[in-house]
């Protein structure tokens, strides 16, 4: 089968075989799995901890911490962690969305494709590389383009499971613009399938969130066209 024909396949389907997903790769739940004091740490605090903890997993490892390359990695760690590739588990960074009047009455789907993406998985913390296409048909107001791509972005900056992450993007779409005709395809490459275990460098894996209108075979078709084109 051609690629586009596997994807489709997949998308219809909107999960993976076993096989090809990997071990344990099921979410647990719709949330992102956190802790009732979660947010009782500043970050400040969260990145002397990390820090400290950090430079123990690399003193275990063997690491001499006294070289110049090495000494600062405790705190580069902690900083990127908090304030940068897993900034999406504190809500205070939830992106703010301002709806316009749709006022060229524009009432096809709006597509942006291709917003590429970088992840972490939660089983592995090994980055999951890819890009999402999400669309939505207006019910009276529009949404600036780079607040799609944000959206995208604060539910990739934390540990994920592509599933999960791909039904959250399709849910806050749902609940900022107002209306369930939302979908979303997410394809990524996952690094714990290409750096370990099964050590495979071209699988990738894809799914798909479709509500409202979408569930119906003309606006699905046309959007899977248009994404996997």
């Amino acid at each position: 089968m051609k690629r586009k024909e596997i994807l489709l396949s997949i998308v219809e389907n909107k999960s993976l075989k076993y096989e090809e997903i990997g071990d344990l790769h099921v979410g647990t739940s719709f949330e992102t799995p956190l802790r009732p004091d979660a947010f009782e740490r500043d970050d400040e605090l969260k990145m002397e901890l990390i820090a400290k903890h950090f430079r123990e997993i690399m003193l275990i490892l063997g690491l001499d911490l006294d070289d110049d390359s090495l000494s600062g990695t405790p705190d580069r760690v902690a900083k990127m962690y908090v304030k940068e590739i897993f900034s999406g588990l504190n809500p205070a960074n939830k992106p703010d969305v301002k709806l316009f009047e749709n006022r060229y009455k524009y009432n096809e789907m709006l597509v942006e494709k291709n917003i590429e993406f970088h992840s972490n998985c939660e089983h592995h913390f090994v980055p999951i590389v890819g890009k999402a296409h999400c669309a939505y048909i207006s019910n009276g107001k529009v949404v600036g383009l780079s607040k799609i791509n944000r959206i995208v972005h604060y539910y990739a900056r934390r540990p994920q499971v592509q599933e999960r992450m791909t039904m959250q993007i399709a849910n806050h779409l749902k609940e900022a613009l107002g209306t369930d005709d939302v979908a979303v395809i997410v394809e990524a490459e996952h690094l714990c399938v290409s750096m370990r275990g099964v050590q495979d460098h071209g699988s990738v894996t894809v799914t798909a969130e479709y509500s409202g209108k979408f569930k119906e075979d003309r606006y699905r078709n046309e959007f899977q066209k248009i994404a996997l084109g």
